[in-house]
């Protein structure tokens, strides 16, 4: 298309996630001199700006044939508005197709070759098939050492490099897998408290109920901009935010959005994501938790081996301190799965209240003193109790309030409108706890989106319970999601009672 043709804009209302999407009627004169069909590439064309888009087709009179639809993030990126001309016009080849053709088909990709692709879904013009099918190719170990070290390395150079002036500058990080292990807003207070640098971003859930970001978020904002999150850093020393909102390593922000519905998440793209951020974030000097559990996402120390190896080879390889830490993946962490009860937990331990839990509180702890050490705040073997002293004189809680509140304010968390207990069917010992059911059940629920609902645990491992007694209770904002929810725990109990 020599020429760009123009369509008029009709908003549609249509939503698709992050993927750019344009919709045109069967008959629209572009679709027919062009040959456009559903799923073709088209780079639409509004003033200044431009995106790629894929194509669906309306056969019906939702549209006329001169007008064009958008999905709302498309409208948004292009600043459209009802009535506006929207150029059209057949999007370019996608020459980083080859390379990704390359690793499908089991090859291995050098530097370059993940450097073409990584732009290519950064900018942009990656459909969610594309993205998929790389996320895909990446999976079941299909990656050595060095794809890793260059995934990695491609998807720090894409976005922005944070410097803050300062070495060292702290991070943490949990693999995930395991319900309520809500340590990091912990870490961090006491991290700042004792001086350090910790800038923590983090990410919003993608295959659990609950992300930091989404925690954190109920109590405080975490959309800032990069230099709101400076401001905040330079006075407190530490901070609270979603790493979506700035463009650190941003063809990870798009990957991740792609996996959550697939619920996929290998090796290679869990560090290439996790180290990407950390280094585009400006950490010098990380700390990686890592459960293991039958249920947990590392299932077994060979599983952990592998993983920590690779966690290790990467961070090396790109300049980064890194310790890997391994705590206990059987349970939970905590009494509460689903932002607003993961926050009670948290501000429970920060304000030392008697009746916080103990597990998130030592785990909290522990990770904090590898934090200290790591960094050389404290000799070796003295992380612990500086750590604890932080948090037993408060200092820790004032900490994480000045945080909240240079953020834009602190919120206490809200309690859902429909809680439902439930309680042992017989007498007998909690032999064991499935992290998935719970997590599952939670998100039935209506986590992490509506941010009340979740699980609340009553018991853990090796606790004698009589019939009637109460097991956990279950948190939704709608009555639709408990029924649900119900329905799946009827077949799918997370915990094991043996009989006594």
């Amino acid at each position: 298309m020599t020429q760009p043709a123009s369509l008029i804009y009709k908003p549609l209302g249509i939503d698709t996630l992050q993927e750019h999407v344009a919709f045109m009627h069967r008959d629209c004169h572009i679709c027919k001199s062009e040959g456009i069909e559903a799923q073709t590439r088209v780079e639409l064309r509004h003033h200044n700006k431009s995106v790629i888009a894929i194509v669906n087709v309306i056969h019906s009179d939702l549209l006329d044939c001169g007008q064009i639809g958008l999905s709302l993030n498309t409208e948004q990126d292009l600043g459209a508005k009802q009535g506006d001309p929207i150029e059209v016009m057949q999007a370019a080849p996608l020459d980083s197709l080859s390379q990704l053709r390359t690793k499908i088909y089991g090859h291995k990709l050098d530097r370059h070759g993940f450097e073409t692709i990584v732009s290519d879904i950064a900018k942009g013009r990656y459909a969610n098939i594309h993205i998929a099918a790389f996320l895909t190719a990446m999976a079941s170990r299909r990656a050595n050492v060095q794809e890793v070290i260059d995934l990695t390395a491609a998807m720090v150079a894409i976005g922005e490099r944070l410097s803050w002036g300062v070495s060292p500058v702290a991070d943490k990080h949990c693999v995930g897998g395991l319900p309520g292990n809500r340590t990091t807003p912990i870490v961090v207070a006491i991290v700042a408290s004792a001086g350090l640098t910790m800038p923590k971003t983090s990410s919003r859930a993608i295959t659990s109920p609950a992300g930091t970001a989404d925690v954190m978020e109920v109590m405080t904002p975490v959309t800032l901009s990069l230099d709101a999150m400076r401001a905040v850093v330079d006075k407190e020393g530490g901070c609270f935010v979603w790493g979506g909102s700035l463009a650190l390593s941003p063809a990870d922000d798009l990957m991740i959005k792609v996996a959550r519905p697939l619920e996929l998440d290998s090796d290679a793209q869990l560090v290439a994501s996790v180290l990407s951020k950390k280094i585009a974030a400006g950490s010098t000097h990380t700390v990686i938790d890592i459960p293991i559990g039958p249920t947990a996402k590392v299932r077994s120390k060979e599983q952990a081996d592998q993983l920590e190896h690779l966690l290790n080879q990467v961070a090396f390889a790109n300049g980064l301190n890194l310790k890997v830490v391994r705590t206990d993946g059987l349970q939970p962490v905590g009494r509460g799965i689903g932002p607003a009860l993961e926050a009670n937990d948290v501000i429970a331990v920060l304000r030392n209240h008697p009746q916080a839990p103990t597990d998130l509180r030592e785990r909290a702890l522990r990770l904090a003193a590898e934090v200290l050490e790591l960094c050389g705040k404290c000799p070796a073997g003295d992380g612990y109790r500086l750590a604890n002293s932080i948090v037993v004189s408060g200092q820790a809680w004032e900490k994480f309030l000045r945080i909240c509140h240079a953020q834009g304010g602190f919120t206490e968390p809200l309690r859902a409108p429909i809680v439902h207990l439930v309680t042992a069917s017989v007498a007998g010992t909690i032999n064991a706890i499935d992290n998935r059911r719970l997590a599952r059940l939670a998100k039935l629920l209506g986590a992490p989106e509506a941010k009340t609902a979740g699980v609340q645990l009553q018991v853990a491992l090796g606790d004698t319970v009589s019939r009637g007694d109460p097991l956990f209770s279950m948190h939704a904002e709608a009555q639709g999601e408990l029924t649900y929810a119900l329905t799946y725990l009827d077949s799918h109990p997370p915990l094991l009672i043996e009989s006594q």
